[in-house]
């Protein structure tokens, strides 16, 4: 009985050497973070994925552009990643056209768009890295501390007459909670990060069909 209280979770923290706890201490932190990036990052792509879907199921519905293009510059509606991209795009044709060139016109209201498009996907991708990080090096932070941990568990039985496996299993089991926290670190941000990158790509191909699409409508409109 007492054997199994001492290697309780909450026990072989509590008794691990300083190193040890401070790697599970940062390991926690890190898992926390990812936790709140995955919350948040998750939140931000559902939002983006619905307001485009929206915005293309007006779009296609056959509203009138300049009706649109109002209503993305009214500012009485939070508008969308698409909706910004279109408002871009359009804000640069209007500008341009009737200057004469209209392939000028074409082109300088594309490329307004792709920078629009860029804008959006580099907030889209905000937090990605963290996650990619967090997942690929927690494991070895936690494998640092089990390391470190056993080294010290065998290092206290050379002070010892006769080894036993109840002398050791206590350090080693200590050292080893330090690899279960990384793991538990690692695997949600790589499960997110390959969903978010997934999720991300999705829209990124709508944003650029959305581009070529509409880039065909000006070109018809000059």
């Amino acid at each position: 009985m007492n054997a199994a209280a001492d290697l309780s979770i909450l026990m072989l923290i509590t008794k691990a050497t300083l190193v040890v706890q401070l790697v599970m201490a940062l390991l926690v932190v890190i898992s926390l973070a990812s936790w709140t990036a995955i919350f948040s990052k998750g939140f931000a792509i559902r939002r983006t994925r619905n307001e485009t879907l929206a915005f293309e199921k007006t779009f296609w519905s056959g509203a009138e552009l300049n009706q649109l293009y109002q209503q993305a510059t009214s500012g009485r509606h939070p508008t969308g990643a698409l909706e910004r991209i279109f408002e871009s795009g359009m804000t640069e044709f209007i500008k341009l056209r009737g200057r004469g060139d209209a392939g000028a016109t074409l082109d300088g209201a594309r490329r307004a768009m792709r920078a629009a498009y860029q804008r959006e996907m580099d907030a889209l991708e905000t937090r990605l890295a963290f996650l990619a990080s967090a997942g690929s090096v927690s494991p070895y932070i936690g494998l640092f501390g089990t390391v470190w941990g056993i080294m010290h568990a065998f290092t206290g039985l050379a002070s010892l007459e006769q080894a036993t496996l109840a002398s050791v299993a206590p350090g080693i089991a200590e050292a080893l909670v330090a690899t279960a926290i990384g793991l538990f670190a690692s695997i949600p941000a790589v499960v997110a990060y390959n969903r978010f990158a997934h999720e991300i790509d999705r829209l990124s191909n709508r944003f650029e069909t959305f581009i070529e699409e509409f880039s065909n409508i000006l070109q018809r409109q000059r």
